[in-house]
C-alpha cells in the first residue's frame, strides 16, 4: 500500500492513532532477526513480488507453504517476517512463571485487520500445549491460541493469530510452486486465446485441463498455465 492507501486502510478500519503509528514503524523496519536453519528445519528466503522484497522462512513445509498461502491470498494485503519481539508472560506446566522476548513469524495486513502470526505443525502444539497449558490451547472448534499474545496484541489495538499446518492445502501449495516458474518469465497470450479460455470456462466452473484443451483448438497447456500464475482464472 502507498501511504494515502495505508492511510484509508487505518481509517476504513477505525484504527487509532497509537495503532497506526505502530503498524507504520514495523512497515518501515527491516525483519528483527536473520532466521538460521536448526536440526529437521530448512530455511531460506522467498522473493515475494506482492511485497517486493525476500520474505525470511524457518520452515520449508510450514512456513514456506504460508507465505506462498499469503502471496496468492487477495485478502492479504501485506506481510512481514520477523516483526519486532515484545514479551510474553506465563506459567509452565509445573506452575512455574515464565518471562521472555519472543519474536513472531509474520506480520500480515489484511483486508479487515491487522494480526501478528505464528506457524507451527499441528504436533509441535500438541506438545507445547502440553508443556506450556496457558501458553497454547486448543479451541474447542479446533483451532489455536496463546493466551500471552493476545494479551500483548489487544494493549496495542492488534490481533494475535497460531496457525497450524493444518491449515493448509498440499495441493493447493504444490501447484501454488508450479506456478511459479511461469512468473519468472515473461509469457505472452493471445488475447484472442485469453477470450477463447474464459469464454470456455466461465459456464463450466472446475473444469479439467484436459477437458478444457480438448474443446479449445489452438489453446496450448501454457497458455492455461500463464493465465493461472498471473491470476487471470483461479484454480480448485
Amino acid at each position: 500500500m502507498n501511504p494515502s492507501e495505508f492511510q484509508h486502510w487505518c481509517q476504513t478500519l477505525q484504527l487509532t492513532a497509537a495503532t497506526c503509528d505502530l503498524i507504520a514503524a514495523i512497515r518501515a523496519a527491516p525483519p528483527s532477526r536473520r532466521v538460521k536453519g536448526r536440526a529437521g528445519n530448512v530455511s531460506g528466503t522467498y522473493p515475494s513480488r506482492k511485497m517486493g522484497v525476500t520474505i525470511q522462512f524457518e520452515s520449508h513445509t510450514v512456513e514456506l507453504w504460508a507465505i506462498y498461502q499469503m502471496e496468492h491470498d487477495p485478502n492479504v494485503l501485506e506481510f512481514y517476517d520477523q516483526p519486532p519481539p515484545f514479551k510474553v508472560q506465563y506459567q509452565s506446566q509445573s506452575g512455574r512463571k515464565i518471562a521472555h522476548y519472543h519474536t513472531p513469524d509474520f506480520f500480515v495486513l489484511r483486508t479487515d485487520g491487522a494480526a501478528i502470526e505464528e506457524w507451527k505443525t499441528e504436533n509441535q502444539l500438541q506438545k507445547l500445549s502440553q508443556k506450556y497449558p496457558t501458553r497454547y490451547q486448543r479451541t474447542e472448534e479446533g483451532t489455536w491460541r496463546c493466551p500471552p499474545g493476545e494479551a500483548y496484541a489487544q494493549s496495542v489495538g492488534l490481533e494475535y493469530r497460531v496457525h497450524s499446518d493444518a491449515e493448509l492445502h498440499p495441493i493447493l501449495i504444490q501447484n501454488l510452486m508450479f506456478l511459479e516458474d511461469y512468473l519468472g518469465v515473461t509469457t505472452t497470450v493471445p488475447a484472442s486465446v485469453q477470450a477463447q479460455v474464459i469464454e470456455r470456462v466461465r459456464p463450466a466452473p472446475g473444469i479439467t485441463l484436459a477437458a478444457l484443451l480438448a474443446s479449445s483448438p489452438g489453446v496450448r497447456a501454457n497458455d492455461v498455465y500463464a493465465m493461472l500464475a498471473t491470476e487471470q482464472m483461479a484454480l480448485s
